[in-house]
């Protein structure tokens, strides 16, 4: 017997002293938190909790608080994949516990997965679809899996390239052993962020599955090292409520940084940090809420998280900072925490004022860039950067020599990408030779750079230009279809020809090529409604969130505004992204701005299914 009062449910008797079973039978058709994305061989389902939303599928409480020890059984379609958090098995659960499953399905396949030490509900994850799957296993012996959607089996190399050596250098920085028993990473389109670190079994983004080329533009390392630090920095100790996020995010961002700087070296781990500098002294301009604060935005739990354990680390040194952090993790492991739990274990180690160090880098909002520059001006890349940047100002002729010897030099690319960038507004003619200088090397960051700062191309320089088509960056050749379609009106159709085939990193070189096949079309008054139906195609399911904005965006530009695109919109506006739907909202909100379009969406109810209809509804009576 129990009772009910829809707060909590109180049992009152038949429980005896000892082991007890209680069941509950529950369905849930979830508004939220569990997604259904795409259909048929192409389907999947995923979750994305983030800590107050898990209960909509899950029987739990929206608490970070709350630590269980569980077991998930899931029936699914065999032809899939289904991934949750722990151990699996193919062994039943206890009696008592087992599903129901008709033995004569052949169709129909049931899994368990274990948990054997206390985790956050919060964490608990469902990934189902047609995934592929690459093992390997971590210098400790902790199972590594890797899934891919099928479609995407040549990509594992370049997706999770230096998965290992990220994980074996956190297990090692950190100096406490991973504490699960496997670690897996999933894929799935239109993720409402770029990862999640579920406990052993992180999901990330459909965006970050790249191949060779695409791994030069976006890549998945920086968001595998941070979900992986979150293991331990969220997952194995939790922040006890919202305002000491920072020992969640600041952690995983740093030790993320700290992974790169392994694989990348110092000068890349100085520059992301001043880099990072550079927009947090923006940001404190007009950003008032310290990092201990449960309404801090995002980057001051993240980045300036981040900063301020450099500076704890920095001012008591590597070693001890691993001291103090391996006693953290040890002493609260599986528990929760917040900001003076871990300073207590730095006071500890050191003699080091963190009532200081908690007044200026967590209760202040702003951001002591003089502290940071100190910091980072002990690095000699750092010092060379910003004595670069302080000849802002200085014409062009006077520094001209000093900034051609640099571009000459053998040095870490950031500093010619900033030589680039101060000469942007001087006429090609006088800054050819800089342009030549990196057209001729084979750097793709500062190639990159140097047809982004270049909009003029004289004719004698087009062979060079015309080599950054075959770089192995799928932004680069963009840009550079863009710049020489523009420049060279005479060899728009031999660069068409070249593109026509092209599709890049979430459709870019397909989009830009449909894009300037219109212009040129038009220009020359060719039809294009082959060009318009395939826009148009761009803006529907099954493409990506991202790309069918993009197939918009020019749709929109050329006034394409067929009752497709409009539905299109329709449909957008009820994605389960909040940023897509956003999108939706404003673009449909300043079309109706014009009686024309009001007046279209309003006869399109003839053509619209129920869910469009009250879609329809919803825009035209606000």
């Amino acid at each position: 017997n129990y009772i009910n009062d829809k707060k909590q449910l109180i049992l009152y008797e038949g429980f005896k002293k000892g082991k007890n079973v209680l069941a509950f039978s529950c369905m849930a058709k979830p508004k939220q938190t569990l997604y259904f994305n795409g259909e048929n061989e192409d389907l999947q389902i995923w979750t994305q909790g983030q800590g107050k939303y898990t209960s909509h599928w899950l029987p739990s409480f929206d608490d970070v608080n709350e630590k269980i020890i569980f077991n998930i059984s899931l029936v699914y379609d065999k032809k899939f994949e289904a991934l949750s958090n722990g151990i699996r098995t193919f062994s039943l659960p206890k009696k008592g516990m087992q599903m129901t499953i008709n033995r004569n399905d052949q169709t129909t396949q049931i899994i368990h997965y274990k948990m054997q030490k206390p985790m956050s509900s919060y964490l608990v994850m469902l990934a189902i679809g047609n995934f592929s799957k690459k093992d390997d296993k971590s210098k400790s012996g902790t199972p590594l899996e890797f899934y891919l959607d099928k479609k995407d089996s040549l990509k594992f190399e370049s997706t999770y390239r230096y998965s290992k050596q990220m994980f074996d250098y956190l297990e090692k920085e950190i100096g406490v052993k991973y504490p699960w028993e496997v670690y897996r990473q999933v894929p799935v389109r239109d993720f409402l962020y770029a990862g999640m670190e579920n406990t052993t079994s992180t999901i990330f983004s459909q965006d970050f599955v790249v191949d060779e080329i695409g791994f030069n533009d976006r890549n998945y390392l920086n968001v595998n090292a941070h979900e992986l630090a979150h293991q331990w920095f969220g997952n194995l100790i939790t922040a006890k409520e919202s305002k000491h996020h920072w020992l969640q995010e600041g952690f995983a961002t740093y030790y993320a940084l700290l992974a790169e700087k392994e694989l990348f070296g110092e000068d890349y781990f100085q520059h992301q940090l001043y880099l990072d500098a550079l927009e947090l002294r923006e940001n404190a301009q007009y950003d008032t809420i310290p990092i201990l604060n449960e309404k801090a935005s995002s980057l001051t739990f993240y980045k300036k998280g981040a900063w301020a354990l450099h500076v704890l680390r920095t001012s008591i040194g590597e070693e001890k900072f691993r001291k103090a952090v391996k006693r953290y993790l040890k002493k609260y492991a599986y528990k929760t925490v917040d900001t003076d739990d871990f300073l207590n274990e730095i006071k500890k180690v050191s003699s080091f004022d963190t009532n200081s160090f908690k007044s200026r880098w967590l209760m202040s909002a702003d951001f002591d860039w003089n502290e940071a520059v100190k910091i980072l001006k002990s690095n000699a890349f750092v010092a060379q950067l910003e004595e670069l940047k302080s000849l802002e100002t200085i014409p062009f002729q006077q520094k001209k020599n000093q900034l051609l010897r640099l571009m000459q030099k053998a040095v870490y690319f950031p500093i010619k990408q900033e030589v680039l960038y101060q000469i942007e507004a001087v006429p090609y003619a006088e800054k050819q030779e800089f342009i030549l200088e990196v057209l001729n090397s084979n750097d793709l960051k500062v190639r990159q750079t140097a047809i982004e700062t270049v909009d003029y191309i004289p004719n004698e320089s087009k062979s060079d230009f015309e080599t950054l088509l075959n770089d192995k960056s799928y932004i680069t050749r963009e840009m550079a279809l863009y710049r020489l379609f523009k420049n060279f009106p005479e060899e728009r159709e031999k660069y068409l020809d070249l593109a026509k085939n092209w599709e890049g990193l979430n459709y870019n070189l397909k989009l830009a090529y449909l894009t300037l096949r219109f212009v040129n079309n038009l220009e020359n008054n060719l039809s294009n409604e082959t060009v318009s139906s395939e826009l148009v195609s761009f803006s529907k399911e099954p493409y990506d969130a991202k790309t069918r904005e993009n197939a918009l965006d020019i749709l929109l530009q050329f006034q394409l505004i067929s009752d497709e695109v409009l539905l299109s919109l329709i449909d957008l506006s009820k994605h389960h992204k909040w940023q897509t739907v956003k999108y939706a909202k404003d673009t449909l909100r300043t079309l109706l701005k014009k009686p024309s379009y009001k007046s279209q969406l309003e006869n399109l109810k003839n053509k619209a299914n129920d869910s469009q209809k009250s879609r329809i509804d919803y825009f035209l009576n606000e």
